[in-house]
C-alpha cells in the first residue's frame, strides 16, 4: 500500500501538522491502495502563506518565463504518462487503456493547449488610438482550485495550468478518494523547477480542507468542479470575503435523436453514456427519439448496453470498470430502483452488481424507457450507467423537454438536416451543444448554464478567469 501522508507545500514536502489518515480505496477490490493525510485549518494556512508570499514575484515573470517552465512540465508529463494512467485506474477505476488514452491524455492535450494559449495572450494593450486609456490583465492572486474525481488530471490540468499562466499561486486540493493522480502531477511541478510557493497541494475532504479554502481571508479566488450541491455550500462560503468563484458542476444533458439521423446515433448515444461508467457531468444521460422510430430506437439501445462489458481497472481490453466508491455506488442503486418503482420499463441492465462480481463497485450498464421527464431518474444527475429514453412528437417538444431541467451543461442532436441541427442548437440552454457526436476542439469554452455553474475552462477563456482587468487612463 502507498504512503503518500505528506502534503506539498512551499516547494517541499511537509508531513500534516496533525495526524488524520485516510485510506484510499481501489473500487474494483473495494481494498485499501493507499494511505492520505486529510489536511487541517493550520495546513492551510501553512499552504496559503506560502502562496501569498510567492505571489508578488511570481505575478510579475514574464511570458516566454512561463511559456518556458510549462514547456518543461509538458516533457515531463509525457515522460511519466504510464504512471499517471496507472495511478488514474488505481484510485477511480478507469479501465487501464481508457486511463492511458482517454484520462492521461485529456491532460497533455490541456497543457500543450494553454501553451499555444498563452503565447498569443496579449496581457496590455492600448484601448484604441484615439484613447489615452491602458488596459492591463493582471493575475488575480492566491487561488484555492478543487478538483473531482471523475475525470481527475483533466481538471487539475484545466485549472492549474491557465493559473500558472495567468500568474496567479495556488492551492490545489484534489478529491481525497482520487488523490494520487493529483500528487504525481505535484511531483512533476517539482521537477520542473517552479518557484516554492507558487504551487501547493494540501488533501482533504470538503467539510474540512474545502470549506477552509473557500473562507480564507487570503485566497482570492476560487475554482471547483464538483456537484451542484456542493457549489451552493461554496459560493455561500465565500460570500463573506467577496473573492471570485468559478465553478463547474453537475448536467442532466438531453440527447435529440430525430428520425432522420444517421444509422449509428442511437448505439453512439449509448456508449457515450456509458464511457467512463457514466462518470461525465456532461453526459448525454437523457435520450430523446422521436417516435416515428422509438421502437427501433429502444431495441437498438437494449442491445449495445447488453454488449458492453464490465470488468476490473487493471485488465486491458474495451470494458467499463467500476463506479469509484460504496457511496456513489449506494446512490445509482437507489436511483436505479426508483426508476422501476416510479414506473418506467427496465430494458437491460438494472438493480445490483452485474453477474460473476461479489465485490467492486460495479454497476450494470441500465437503459429505461418510457420515461416521463418528472421521474427522479430524468431530473437528478445520476453518475453512473444509466440511461432513460424519452419519447417524443414534434421538435419543439423535445427542445420543451431538454430545457425542462436546473441544469444547463451539455446537449446533444442527432439529425442529418444540417439547418434543422442549427437550429436546435441555438434553442438549447446549455454552454456547450454536440451535433452529430461532434467533440468539442482543445481550446473552446468549457461550461454551463444555471445550475451547471458560471464561467468557463479552458483556451484563453481559461487563462481569462484567473486574470483582473485594469484600466489605466493618461497613459499616454
Amino acid at each position: 500500500m502507498l504512503d503518500k501522508r505528506n502534503f506539498y507545500i512551499n516547494g517541499k514536502w511537509t508531513a500534516p501538522l496533525k495526524s488524520n489518515d485516510f485510506e484510499v480505496i481501489n473500487p474494483s477490490n473495494e481494498e485499501p491502495c493507499a494511505i492520505i493525510s486529510l489536511g487541517s485549518a493550520a495546513d492551510i494556512d501553512s499552504a496559503v502563506k506560502a502562496a501569498k508570499e510567492a505571489f508578488p514575484s511570481w505575478s510579475q515573470i514574464s511570458k516566454e518565463e512561463k511559456i518556458s517552465l510549462i514547456e518543461k512540465l509538458y516533457e515531463i508529463y509525457k515522460s511519466r504518462w504510464d504512471e499517471m494512467a496507472e495511478s488514474i485506474s488505481m484510485e477511480m477505476g478507469a479501465p487501464i487503456d481508457w486511463a492511458a488514452t482517454e484520462q492521461t491524455s485529456s491532460g497533455a492535450t490541456h497543457i500543450k493547449d494553454f501553451i499555444k494559449r498563452l503565447k498569443d495572450f496579449e496581457f496590455e494593450s492600448e484601448f484604441n488610438n484615439e484613447s489615452d486609456n491602458y488596459i492591463a490583465y493582471e493575475p488575480i492572486g492566491v487561488c484555492g482550485l478543487i478538483t473531482p474525481w471523475n475525470w481527475p488530471i483533466n481538471q487539475i490540468t484545466l485549472k492549474v495550468i491557465p493559473a500558472l499562466a495567468a500568474g496567479c499561486t495556488m492551492i490545489l486540493k484534489p478529491s481525497e478518494i482520487a488523490p494520487l493522480s493529483g500528487m504525481l502531477f505535484a511531483e512533476m511541478l517539482h521537477e520542473t523547477g517552479f518557484p516554492p510557493g507558487v504551487f501547493n497541494l494540501v488533501n482533504g475532504d470538503g467539510a474540512g480542507v474545502g470549506t477552509q479554502i473557500s473562507g480564507h481571508s487570503d485566497v482570492d479566488m476560487v475554482s471547483f468542479t464538483g456537484s451542484t450541491r456542493a457549489g451552493r455550500l461554496i459560493t455561500k462560503n465565500s460570500a463573506d470575503t467577496i473573492k471570485r468563484v468559478c465553478l463547474e458542476l453537475g448536467g442532466k444533458g438531453g440527447n435529440i435523436v430525430f428520425a432522420d439521423s444517421h444509422p449509428e446515433a442511437v448505439r453512439e448515444g449509448i456508449r457515450n453514456v456509458m464511457r467512463n461508467s457514466g462518470q461525465s457531468c456532461d453526459a448525454p444521460t437523457r435520450m430523446l427519439v422521436e417516435k416515428s422510430i422509438y421502437e427501433r430506437a429502444v431495441k437498438e439501445a437494449a442491445e449495445e448496453a447488453n454488449n458492453i462489458k464490465v470488468d476490473v481497472s487493471q485488465k486491458k481490453g474495451d470494458h467499463i470498470g467500476p463506479v469509484v466508491s460504496k457511496t456513489q455506488f449506494d446512490k445509482i442503486q437507489g436511483l436505479i430502483q426508483s426508476g422501476i418503482d416510479e414506473g418506467a420499463t427496465l430494458v437491460s441492465g438494472g438493480p445490483h452488481r452485474p453477474d460473476g462480481f461479489d465485490k467492486g463497485y460495479f454497476v450494470r450498464p441500465t437503459i429505461f424507457t418510457d420515461v416521463s421527464n418528472n421521474m427522479r431518474i430524468a431530473k437528478e444527475e445520476i453518475f453512473g450507467p444509466v440511461l432513460s429514453i424519452i419519447p417524443f412528437d414534434t421538435e419543439e417538444e423535445a427542445i420543451s423537454i431538454t430545457n425542462d431541467t436546473s441544469y444547463g451543461l451539455g446537449n446533444y442532436v442527432q439529425t442529418q438536416d444540417k439547418e434543422k441541427a442549427r437550429r436546435v442548437a441555438r434553442k438549447f440552454r446549455s454552454g456547450g451543444v454536440y451535433i452529430n457526436g461532434k467533440n468539442a476542439d482543445a481550446g473552446t469554452p468549457f461550461g454551463g448554464y444555471r445550475q451547471s455553474g458560471n464561467g468557463r475552462e479552458g483556451g484563453t477563456w481559461g487563462i481569462e478567469e484567473y486574470l483582473e482587468v485594469k484600466t489605466i487612463s493618461g497613459w499616454k
